[in-house]
């Protein structure tokens, strides 16, 4: 367990929007786990451009980031978790433009914030993703019953993270930059 890398746990996902808005319910609760003083939580919907501009001005600055998002992905029953771990990777330039065109509209996207900080080199070595199947998009400020069980997990798994315990029963899976639009209803 590694106790001392400088630390960022970011929920970025929808407000008002069922199951996809598990990010920012969990928010107070990441803020109340029991952490290190490195470990910092911060809501990171804000915008992608924003994001990077704030781990550019970090120092020093972010040894492991570990962002909280509830991604529909095709093969997963809701209530699924996934964690995945950036290996960098860029899209093509078209993509890239396409994410520069989505931060600045305002749209929130793991994948955006993903790429965006990857163009502009703040992602460390160690970026992971803690991510919950949430099925389709439903209005409303309800989690279903099978998203609301996994919150103890989601929490188990942050903190784990969070403190470098990256033992071997847990399965982590890699996310490339290059490939994040083709694989992310897919992975």
């Amino acid at each position: 367990m590694e106790l001392n890398k400088k630390t960022l746990v970011g929920t970025v996902g929808y407000h008002i929007l069922g199951n996809h808005s598990l990010p920012p319910i969990l928010l107070p609760h990441l803020k109340r786990l029991d952490m290190p003083a490195h470990v910092k939580v911060d809501e990171l919907n804000w915008g992608p451009v924003a994001v990077v501009q704030m781990l550019e001005a970090e120092i020093p600055s972010f040894d492991r980031v570990i962002i909280v998002c509830a991604i529909e992905r095709s093969h997963r029953s809701i209530g699924d978790i996934s964690v995945f771990k950036w290996l960098g990777g860029l899209p093509e330039t078209a993509q890239i433009q396409a994410c520069v065109g989505d931060a600045a509209t305002g749209v929130i996207s793991v994948e955006n914030l993903l790429v965006i900080g990857e163009y502009f080199n703040v992602w460390n070595d160690e970026v992971y993703l803690v991510d919950v199947e949430p099925g389709p998009e439903i209005a409303g400020e309800d989690l279903t019953p099978a998203v609301q069980k996994k919150i103890p997990t989601v929490l188990a798994l942050v903190k784990q993270l969070a403190l470098g315990d990256l033992t071997d029963d847990l399965q982590i899976e890699p996310l490339f930059g290059d490939r994040i639009f083709q694989t992310s209803m897919e992975v």
